[in-house]
Protein backbone atom coordinates (compact mmCIF):
# COMPACT_ATOMS: atom_id res chain seq x y z
CA UNK A 1 0.00 0.00 0.00
CA UNK A 2 1.09 3.53 -0.76
CA UNK A 3 0.90 6.58 1.47
CA UNK A 4 -1.41 9.31 0.23
CA UNK A 5 -2.72 12.75 1.08
CA UNK A 6 -6.52 12.89 0.88
CA UNK A 7 -8.02 15.27 -1.66
CA UNK A 8 -10.52 17.87 -0.49
CA UNK A 9 -13.37 16.07 -2.26
CA UNK A 10 -12.52 12.87 -0.38
CA UNK A 11 -12.42 14.67 2.95
CA UNK A 12 -15.83 16.19 2.22
CA UNK A 13 -17.32 12.79 1.29
CA UNK A 14 -16.11 11.34 4.59
CA UNK A 15 -17.41 14.33 6.58
CA UNK A 16 -20.78 14.20 4.82
CA UNK A 17 -21.31 10.51 5.61
CA UNK A 18 -23.20 9.84 8.85
CA UNK A 19 -21.72 8.07 11.85
CA UNK A 20 -24.30 5.29 11.53
CA UNK A 21 -25.42 2.94 8.76
CA UNK A 22 -27.26 4.35 5.73
CA UNK A 23 -30.65 3.22 4.35
CA UNK A 24 -29.37 1.71 1.10
CA UNK A 25 -31.72 0.26 -1.49
CA UNK A 26 -31.27 -3.50 -1.79
CA UNK A 27 -29.36 -3.31 -5.08
CA UNK A 28 -27.05 -0.58 -3.74
CA UNK A 29 -26.45 -2.49 -0.49
CA UNK A 30 -25.59 -5.64 -2.44
CA UNK A 31 -23.20 -3.77 -4.72
CA UNK A 32 -21.39 -1.95 -1.91
CA UNK A 33 -21.03 -4.93 0.39
CA UNK A 34 -20.07 -7.35 -2.37
CA UNK A 35 -17.39 -4.83 -3.42
CA UNK A 36 -16.16 -4.67 0.18
CA UNK A 37 -16.08 -8.47 0.42
CA UNK A 38 -14.32 -8.82 -2.93
CA UNK A 39 -11.62 -6.29 -2.03
CA UNK A 40 -11.08 -7.95 1.34
CA UNK A 41 -10.83 -11.45 -0.13
CA UNK A 42 -8.75 -10.60 -3.22
CA UNK A 43 -6.24 -8.45 -1.32
CA UNK A 44 -6.30 -10.45 1.94
CA UNK A 45 -7.59 -7.49 3.96
CA UNK A 46 -10.02 -7.22 6.85
CA UNK A 47 -11.54 -3.75 6.94
CA UNK A 48 -14.24 -4.43 9.51
CA UNK A 49 -13.62 -7.73 11.32
CA UNK A 50 -16.46 -9.00 13.49
CA UNK A 51 -18.91 -6.32 12.28
CA UNK A 52 -21.91 -7.26 10.16
CA UNK A 53 -21.76 -5.19 6.94
CA UNK A 54 -25.17 -3.63 7.61
CA UNK A 55 -23.88 -2.30 10.95
CA UNK A 56 -20.81 -0.51 9.56
CA UNK A 57 -21.00 3.25 9.99
CA UNK A 58 -21.16 4.98 6.60
CA UNK A 59 -18.34 7.34 7.56
CA UNK A 60 -16.00 4.48 8.44
CA UNK A 61 -16.99 2.55 5.34
CA UNK A 62 -16.43 5.38 2.86
CA UNK A 63 -13.16 6.34 4.57
CA UNK A 64 -11.88 2.77 4.25
CA UNK A 65 -12.98 2.40 0.63
CA UNK A 66 -11.35 5.70 -0.32
CA UNK A 67 -8.13 4.68 1.43
CA UNK A 68 -8.07 1.38 -0.44
CA UNK A 69 -8.82 3.14 -3.74
CA UNK A 70 -5.90 5.48 -3.24
CA UNK A 71 -3.37 3.01 -1.80
CA UNK A 72 -3.91 -0.49 -3.19
CA UNK A 73 -2.04 -1.68 -6.26
CA UNK A 74 -3.90 -4.54 -7.94
CA UNK A 75 -1.73 -7.30 -9.37
CA UNK A 76 -4.16 -10.10 -10.22
CA UNK A 77 -7.34 -10.15 -12.29
CA UNK A 78 -9.48 -10.65 -9.15
CA UNK A 79 -7.78 -7.67 -7.53
CA UNK A 80 -8.28 -5.51 -10.63
CA UNK A 81 -11.97 -6.44 -10.77
CA UNK A 82 -12.54 -5.66 -7.08
CA UNK A 83 -10.44 -2.49 -7.23
CA UNK A 84 -12.30 -1.28 -10.33
CA UNK A 85 -15.61 -1.39 -8.46
CA UNK A 86 -14.41 0.80 -5.58
CA UNK A 87 -15.25 4.17 -7.23
CA UNK A 88 -18.84 3.04 -7.86
CA UNK A 89 -19.25 1.93 -4.25
CA UNK A 90 -17.76 5.21 -2.99
CA UNK A 91 -20.11 7.25 -5.21
CA UNK A 92 -23.14 5.24 -4.06
CA UNK A 93 -22.32 5.88 -0.42
CA UNK A 94 -21.80 9.58 -1.11
CA UNK A 95 -25.04 9.84 -3.09
CA UNK A 96 -27.09 8.23 -0.31
CA UNK A 97 -25.31 10.42 2.26
CA UNK A 98 -26.32 13.53 0.31
CA UNK A 99 -29.90 12.26 0.00
CA UNK A 100 -30.13 11.61 3.76
CA UNK A 101 -28.67 15.07 4.44
CA UNK A 102 -31.23 16.71 2.13
CA UNK A 103 -34.12 14.78 3.69
CA UNK A 104 -33.05 15.92 7.17
CA UNK A 105 -32.84 19.54 5.97
CA UNK A 106 -36.34 19.31 4.44
CA UNK A 107 -37.79 17.89 7.66
CA UNK A 108 -36.10 20.61 9.68
CA UNK A 109 -37.38 23.35 7.36
CA UNK A 110 -40.87 21.87 7.38
CA UNK A 111 -40.97 21.65 11.17
CA UNK A 112 -39.78 25.25 11.57
CA UNK A 113 -42.41 26.50 9.11
CA UNK A 114 -39.98 27.70 6.43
Amino acid sequence: MNDYIPELSEIRMVQRAPEGPLPFADADRNYIFSCLADVESSFGLFGFPAIAPEQIAARSLIRQLIEWWRTLEPATEAQRDAYGRLPGAIRLIDTVSIWVEEQAARRKAKSSGV
